[in-house]
């Protein structure tokens, strides 16, 4: 039994593992459901359980949707589990901000978090710009870009936040935090 997505999705899983199905209950090994069930991008987790005499329990908890990314001229949800998920007939949530990147998901997922501990909010960032020093950009809803550094990354969004708001940097367009103990910004 598979419970945690929609019917459809429920249905599908099960269909996966269906070369486990009809098999001794006490010889099925816990690591086939693992390797099946990690092939599935939407899944951020799941529990396993032996139901006995004859069933076995697979508790889904679903991915979260963070951005959207284009791989290959083909739109992609980002998952919370850094794997891509094919967008359906185009309907993206156009809330989601766009990730501009070749690679380095879980490199997202983890900047993701790190905002999400800062005063910043991450529903007022428009795009992401990945870069293969292993640094990111980010451009806000209002416009502002913000160039991180690779390092300290969550120092450098809290200054970045105090900075936005101040009365001083009101019509900066770019706040540069790349240089140690240096802040750049610009109006154009």
């Amino acid at each position: 039994q598979v419970n945690g997505l929609s019917n459809e999705k429920n249905i599908e899983v099960l269909n996966s593992l269906k070369s486990l199905l009809f098999k001794n209950i006490f010889f099925v090994n816990k690591q086939s459901f693992v390797d099946i069930l990690n092939q599935n991008n939407l899944i951020e987790s799941f529990d396993i359980k032996k139901s006995y005499p004859n069933k076995i329990l697979v508790e889904i908890k679903k991915t979260n949707f963070l951005a959207i990314t284009n791989k290959n001229e083909n739109k992609y949800y980002i998952g919370s589990n850094g794997k891509l998920i094919s967008v359906k007939n185009n309907n993206i949530d156009e809330k989601l901000p766009f990730v501009f990147s070749k690679s380095n998901y879980e490199n997202f997922v983890k900047l993701k978090n790190i905002i999400d501990q800062s005063d910043f909010k991450f529903k007022q960032i428009e795009s992401f710009y990945y870069f293969p020093s292993n640094r990111w950009d980010f451009k806000t809803k209002n416009g502002l870009l913000i160039k991180l550094p690779e390092k300290k990354i969550l120092e450098s969004l809290q200054i970045a936040h105090k900075i936005k708001d101040s009365e001083k940097f009101k019509n900066s367009k770019v706040i540069d935090l790349r240089m140690h103990k240096k802040i750049i910004t610009y109006n154009d």
